[in-house]
């Protein structure tokens, strides 16, 4: 039986911090420095990458689609989320927040997929050299980032499209700065459990799966890179390895917190806190973790840069 106070929607309203005002002026400034960074940086890498012939290999294929990730991720709610900030006004239509869910949950789990395979590509380079060339080809690499993309995209429209088929009922407000997927299901009386389902299977399938994956790469890579006999190659490996790792745990381990935790129909802050760490920080750390210390991509930058002054 339908629930007699089933209401239609129009809108939401994202209440995020609007119970903290002194925490919204700080977050203001920060997240819009992050966000900045994010795509200065990432627009950097994806323009280097493409002019610098010296850098069109699997490896800087991948950067570049995690850069571009990086930007369609962020730019799914980061610049509302700023206005939101600022404004006592914090609505998002019903289309717009479905929309802003699917691209959200694509991009997002896209990240988690091309993660994984960045890793493995690693794994091919140090550990089989000479068969690198012939394992990684060309086709691959675009079977590979295609099918991460493409996938998600069509996981993210069924899990949206499930979600807001769903009765909401009492007032429509979102606990949370973003249409998060989790945020709005708790606004729904309606049966939960198919969209449960889809969330679930996501979760463990893009999740511990991917991770485990990288670890595991990166586990084989750190016994190569022992058997280095120059110490300084093996410092730098380390040094590379380890910010790799650690920007992908952060990632991985607030979003298995958010996706895998018990389900609770209150909302809490420490959700928001999390998102704010693997959708907005995460994303301003890869060009600087992955790229920008990467002497190859600095060499490529200021050749780049020397041109274009050079032809003014």
């Amino acid at each position: 039986m339908e629930p007699s106070n089933r209401t239609a929607v129009s809108e939401f309203v994202l209440k995020g911090f609007s119970g903290y005002p002194a925490l919204e002026r700080l977050l203001f400034p920060l997240c819009s420095v992050m966000y900045l960074v994010t795509l200065l940086g990432n627009t950097a890498i994806v323009a280097v990458s493409m002019l610098d012939a010296r850098l069109h290999t699997p490896m800087y294929f991948f950067l570049g689609n995690l850069s571009i990730l990086d930007i369609c991720y962020t730019s799914t709610f980061v610049p509302l989320m700023l206005v939101h900030l600022l404004s006592s006004r914090k609505t998002i239509s019903f289309t717009g927040c479905a929309v802003q869910m699917c691209l959200s949950l694509s991009t997002g789990s896209t990240e988690c997929l091309l993660l994984a395979v960045m890793a493995y590509d690693r794994y091919l380079a140090i550990c089989q050299p000479l068969r690198y060339p012939v394992l990684m080809s060309h086709r691959l690499c675009l079977m590979l980032a295609g099918a991460s993309w493409v996938l998600c995209l069509f996981k993210s429209v069924a899990e949206t499209v499930i979600a807001m088929r769903l009765p909401f009922c009492g007032h429509h407000v979102i606990r949370h700065f973003t249409c998060e997927i989790l945020a709005v299901l708790k606004l729904t009386c309606g049966d939960t459990s198919v969209s449960d389902a889809f969330l679930l299977v996501g979760a463990i399938l893009l999740l511990p799966i991917p991770l485990t994956l990288i670890c595991l790469s990166y586990m084989l890579i750190l016994a190569t890179i022992l058997r280095v006999p120059s110490a300084t190659g093996r410092s730098k490996a380390f040094s590379t390895c380890s910010a790799h790792l650690a920007v992908v745990l952060l990632f991985y381990s607030t979003i298995i917190f958010m996706y895998m935790k018990p389900k609770s129909k209150e909302a809490r802050i420490s959700d928001q806190v999390f998102t704010v760490l693997y959708a907005v920080v995460t994303p301003m750390l890869n060009p600087i973790i992955y790229s920008l210390r990467n002497k190859e991509v600095k060499e490529a930058a200021r050749k780049a840069w020397g041109s274009r002054w050079a032809c003014r």
